[in-house]
């Protein structure tokens, strides 16, 4: 905390000066509150959030009337940084625009600085004390916003995650047999947790043959086809054989310009011929082909 204080470039004199406006701001701060209001009053967010609950507005007045008290105070400190981390969460959590915010920001630092302004009889030292206000608003803000950026970055991480789960289901289509089919964008993340899927769903069904299906994924780079290459190993690991099917001529091309080894992993142009050769493998491709000869990986 100290070290973004420093990045503010707010010390200790500079919140003592904080302390000394409060002595005179906060006997008023109800009226710089109702003037406040008065602005919200014409945009659309105060028509949202408060037009038609007067309870909820006279609860978030009176938040604001502590979180004046406290910001005056300055006593920067734990408790001061989880208070305004609550504020960032509530913003977050009823979509606050963040130019509303921002906006109401400017106007109250306009409010407290026009006030003190007005009482520059009773501070010694007016212009530096609207410096050290504003430098502490400014942090203030500052904190709020960075809580409302982590929140939107956990719904997306979690956005994210969920749609992995849609989007990697490795699947039993047969006794012993495993399919994935990928489509669209595949990068390293995903590879990450088309591993995971594939081994922990292998432990539990005990397959011998995983079918590897890439006939929907458009393009490939040498990481993430390193990476599938791993994936086959590891399966083989676990005693049960990769096949990929789907190699299109573009991939394949790919694969042999960027130098990827490939090795004794079995592929096939085609779902079918994986299916085949999968089949064969668990031993029902007799029963279902008859004595046709096993197509080549």
């Amino acid at each position: 905390m100290n070290d973004v204080m420093h990045k503010f470039r707010i010390g200790p004199e500079d919140l003592a000066l904080v302390r000394a406006a409060g002595s005179v701001i906060l006997p008023e701060i109800d009226d710089h509150i109702e003037e406040f209001y008065h602005w919200l009053a014409v945009h659309d967010e105060y028509q949202t959030f408060f037009s038609h609950n007067e309870g909820r507005l006279a609860r978030v007045k009176s938040m604001q009337v502590l979180h004046w008290k406290t910001f005056f105070e300055a006593q920067i400190d734990a408790e001061w940084m989880a208070s305004r981390r609550h504020v960032g969460a509530v913003h977050a959590h009823i979509n606050l625009p963040n130019d509303i915010y921002f906006a109401g920001v400017c106007r109250s630092s306009e409010s407290i600085i026009r006030r003190l302004r007005h009482m520059d009889d009773r501070l010694e030292q007016i212009e530096a004390t609207i410096d050290s206000v504003g430098k502490l608003m400014f942090f203030d803000a500052f904190v709020v916003i960075e809580e409302i950026a982590r929140s939107q970055r956990e719904k997306i991480e979690a956005g994210s995650k969920a749609l992995l789960e849609m989007s990697t289901p490795v699947t039993p289509i047969w006794e012993g047999i495993l399919l994935l089919p990928l489509v669209g964008v595949i990068d390293s993340e995903r590879t990450q947790d088309i591993m995971t899927k594939t081994l922990n769903k292998i432990a539990e069904t005990r397959a011998r043959v995983f079918v590897l299906d890439i006939s929907g994924v458009g393009a490939m780079d040498t990481a993430v086809a390193n990476q599938l290459i791993k994936i086959t190993r590891a399966t083989q690991l676990m005693g049960c054989e990769t096949i990929i099917s789907g190699v299109s001529p573009t991939i394949a091309r790919t694969l042999v310009e960027l130098g990827v080894n490939v090795g004794d992993v079995r592929t096939t142009a085609t779902l079918r011929d994986s299916f085949e050769l999968a089949l064969r493998s668990v031993g029902a491709g007799r029963e279902l082909f008859g004595s046709e000869r096993p197509v080549a990986g």
